[in-house]
């Protein structure tokens, strides 16, 4: 995933300058006051959250057809409907998330009691990004909320209509005192880096996000990144090449392509490699009746990244390869057989490039996946138990989808999160809840009896002995 400042898509009036410590200061002081612990709070800000995305639907969906050429049905399916989702599970369990959660002890510790107390961290940072502006900026902030913190907004410059947006939406809906939001590019980003939150989560590409990180670790903040990388989908030679066809045409073209856990390359079985290319090409020429000018680039410097890249390939363009009709457009292309150092095959693509590279075996395509940094997300299609077990079990990866792709960032259920280059921490759902929360150890033991009296000194040899027993 990438994120930096750039030109505008429309011309949006420059907010004016925030006074930044003293809105943090506005934020903690909040804090300090204790209201945002109330369970009953946190349900009424994700219950305005929901309402802000449900009420704003057409609002939000023209935002993103100017920062991006997203249809209705992808402004919905991807950007509102997960948040709305979200907000309605954290206020649906957020009461059951705050409940201590008691450890029974070891003989040693009894008498004695233990718990998990979860205990928000303050008032944290959440930077998101343009790609799915809405999603991830305020997805994240439905675990900020439910973890009972307060929360600074900074959405992405790069979508400056969504953003512009949700600078009017979030202070109409939620608590102002608690929660904030401001805009601006990687200037603002630094100043507000620099306030030293409690806790801070950062969707973007892996390179700013390692210069976020140097900046929150002089404070000694702790991060959440969600990165990216180039997620594979391995295609095995005996899955449905017929339904994998379909599900990674549609997932390629899905804004685009510019999507951190999109299909960064496919690698195929020999065997079945050029049945799978066709049929890809058949899904594209159907799905692209919607986008006859071609795929919309979010600006110019990365529809000539994307170009130059495909000028540079040494791959055969099997489907498409041309620039669209409209200014930044790029028709959907696949690209078999690229050499593995050029630029598609060592840059994260973010747009509607596929390469497809050539296996001889699943041993030689787990080898090429595993010879790169981990992603962010691993596909596989296949229908053997085995395969599936050996390339879970062989295949490194922030979260992996058999059979299909993208469904693991949808649920509330399961965590999303990178791993290495690809992000640390993880949310959604519960995780989410826990990703803002400290988890504070609580231990309350008895004064009488004064159980555990001999490890007084002075240490004597039957106390050493006994200690060793308990111990």
């Amino acid at each position: 995933m990438t994120t930096e400042s750039v030109t505008p898509v429309q011309a949006v009036a420059a907010p004016a300058t925030p006074d930044i410590p003293a809105i943090v200061r506005r934020l903690r002081e909040t804090f300090a006051s204790g209201r945002t612990r109330s369970v009953d709070w946190r349900k009424e800000q994700l219950h305005a959250l929901e309402r802000l995305m449900v009420e704003n639907e057409p609002a939000i969906a023209a935002a993103l057809e100017t920062d991006l050429g997203r249809k209705p049905f992808e402004a919905w399916l991807a950007d509102i409907a997960s948040v709305v989702g979200e907000a309605k599970d954290a206020a649906k369990n957020a009461g059951k998330w705050t409940k201590r959660r008691y450890r029974m002890l070891e003989m040693s510790q009894l008498p004695g009691l233990g718990w998990v107390e979860y205990e928000p961290y303050g008032t944290v940072l959440i930077i998101g990004a343009w790609n799915f502006p809405f999603a991830l900026t305020l997805g994240p902030l439905v675990g900020a909320i439910a973890a009972g913190n307060t929360v600074m907004l900074k959405p992405s410059e790069v979508a400056p209509a969504s953003s512009a947006l949700m600078a009017e939406l979030v202070p109409r809906y939620l608590d102002t005192d608690a929660i904030a939001i401001v805009e601006g590019d990687g200037s603002v980003s630094q100043e507000l880096i620099g306030q030293g939150f409690d806790h801070l989560l950062f969707t973007g590409g892996t390179e700013i996000g390692r210069k976020v990180y140097q900046s929150a670790a002089a404070h000694l903040t702790p991060v959440t990144l969600e990165l990216g990388g180039k997620s594979p989908v391995i295609v095995a030679a005996d899955a449905d090449i017929d339904v994998a066809a379909k599900r990674i045409a549609w997932t390629k073209l899905i804004n685009s392509g510019q999507i951190c856990i999109a299909p960064d390359y496919v690698i195929a079985d020999a065997k079945i490699r050029d049945e799978l290319v066709t049929k890809i090409g058949e899904a594209i020429a159907s799905y692209e009746v919607d986008h006859p000018q071609g795929m919309r680039i979010v600006n110019e410097r990365h529809f000539e990244r994307l170009t130059n890249a495909l000028a540079a390939t040494k791959g055969d363009i099997a489907v498409g390869g041309k620039p669209g009709a409209g200014d930044m457009h790029i028709h959907p292309t696949v690209v078999v057989d690229p050499d593995p150092a050029e630029p598609l095959m060592t840059d994260e693509i973010f747009g509607p490039i596929l390469p497809v590279v050539t296996a001889q075996s699943l041993d030689d395509a787990i080898a090429f996946v595993n010879s790169r940094p981990k992603p962010l997300a691993a596909y596989l299609f296949t229908k053997a138990k085995s395969t599936r077990e050996r390339v879970i079990r062989e295949v490194p990866a922030g979260g992996m989808v058999v059979n299909h792709l993208l469904f693991h960032f949808a649920t509330n259920k399961l965590p999303f999160g990178g791993v290495g280059p690809s992000g640390m921490g993880a949310y959604h759902g519960k995780y989410g809840f826990e990703e803002f929360s400290h988890r504070k150890t609580v231990m309350v033991k008895p004064t009488r009896p004064d159980v555990g009296a001999f490890i007084y000194p002075p240490y004597t040899e039957k106390a050493w002995k006994l200690a060793r027993k308990l111990f």
